[in-house]
């Protein structure tokens, strides 16, 4: 058993540390408050190879391991959480071309991804249909030898910013069965969007889309036609751990500036990590996370040795972004009033962190998972 980074991991973390540090960092709070993606930022990201992760050297991208993918998720986050998304988006995204797109649609659409020329967003969820996906009511109506796709989806990462998106639509009857996938431009002409005033994340765009008639051609179906649901399906188990790694990042970042000002603060006449009362919720904090990163980073070892990881993609997904929310707030409890400074990240931090304890799948989601997968299908709710 060996719980340690090669030193070629080692050096690559390294690096997009001193990256994240010098180029991320210092835009995190200023991009919340203008609200809104900044191109810099993804051709930033672009560079250090950050889009392309998961994408075949081949298309120009890293083809690296999902276990990369998360460290480098995690490194992103401590210094930009949002900043993150552009790796769990262009990761599962890149995933999931790569497992069902022809070889022809894959080396049309997958460079512009890695090279940052295009942002790519998600579409699934719609207004009355978040967790029970399978419903999702977005039609694909036959249009000569192709479709169009109406309606509406919403909550969408990336939606105000995105050029290209994966859509979810209906093209038979009920069911998962009655779904199919399609790669298509976000051609204005066609899709309105309106953004969504958060609580956090705002740097990110999250957007409702409005598709009128929107024009799909025959080859930009992906997978076959029915079958786009499960492919798609198939590609949130790793990248939940993605997303747990980002937000223990961001915990982490915290808890590192915690423990400094738990040494520098002084009261009554010491430091006041000299107090029990102030250190030991900051080691309970540090338990419980390297507790959920051993989790977060089996599931994607898991992946990358072709095993079964939904139990511990689901474990990752309901608990790292609960723990970051209460290890930031307990940060933010050391600083004082300090820490409820906007000028203090650790604020914008709890705030960013709590969307994805909705997104992406709710915790009653991936505690089902879990039962389903410890008691068997007949014995779970």
């Amino acid at each position: 058993m060996d719980f340690t980074f090669t030193d070629d991991e080692d050096t690559y973390r390294q690096e997009l540390r001193r990256f994240t540090a010098k180029v991320l960092a210092p835009h995190y709070q200023s991009d919340d408050k203008a609200a809104k993606l900044r191109p810099q930022l993804v051709a930033d990201m672009a560079a250090m190879g950050l889009t392309g992760l998961r994408i075949p050297e081949h298309h120009g991208g890293q083809e690296a391991s999902a276990v990369l993918a998360g460290m480098a998720a995690e490194e992103v986050a401590r210094g930009d959480f949002n900043a993150s998304y552009l790796i769990i988006v262009s990761a599962l995204v890149s995933d999931i071309l790569t497992r069902n797109a022809t070889g022809d649609q894959q080396a049309r659409w997958l460079p512009p991804i890695a090279s940052g020329e295009v942002v790519p967003a998600f579409c699934i969820t719609e207004p009355g249909h978040g967790t029970d996906a399978a419903k999702l009511e977005m039609k694909a109506e036959p249009d000569g030898d192709g479709w169009r796709l109406t309606g509406e989806k919403t909550s969408i990462t990336l939606g105000m910013s995105a050029d290209v998106a994966l859509v979810l639509a209906r093209t038979g009857g009920p069911g998962a069965r009655g779904v199919s996938a399609f790669w298509v431009e976000l051609d204005a002409a066609h899709v309105s969007r309106s953004p969504f005033d958060d609580l956090g994340s705002r740097a990110i765009g999250r957007a409702s889309l409005h598709f009128d008639g929107l024009p799909v051609p025959r080859e930009a179906l992906v997978g076959g036609e029915g079958q786009g649901f499960v492919s798609v399906m198939q590609g949130f188990d790793y990248s939940r751990a993605i997303i747990g790694l980002a937000c223990l990042g961001a915990a982490q970042a915290s808890l590192d500036e915690a423990l400094q000002w738990a040494r520098d603060r002084e009261a009554f006449g010491s430091p006041i990590g000299t107090f029990q009362g102030v250190v030991f919720p900051l080691a309970e904090q540090a338990t419980y996370l390297r507790g959920a990163r051993h989790v977060c980073y089996e599931a994607l070892w898991r992946k990358d040795n072709d095993l079964d990881h939904s139990t511990e993609a689901a474990m990752a997904k309901f608990w790292a972004p609960k723990l970051a929310t209460e290890t930031i707030h307990q940060c933010l409890l050391t600083f004082g009033h300090l820490g409820y400074s906007s000028e203090s990240p650790v604020g914008q931090r709890l705030r960013d962190v709590i969307g994805l304890e909705i997104g992406d799948g709710t915790a009653q989601v991936s505690k089902l998972v879990i039962a389903r997968n410890l008691l068997g299908r007949a014995f779970a709710p």
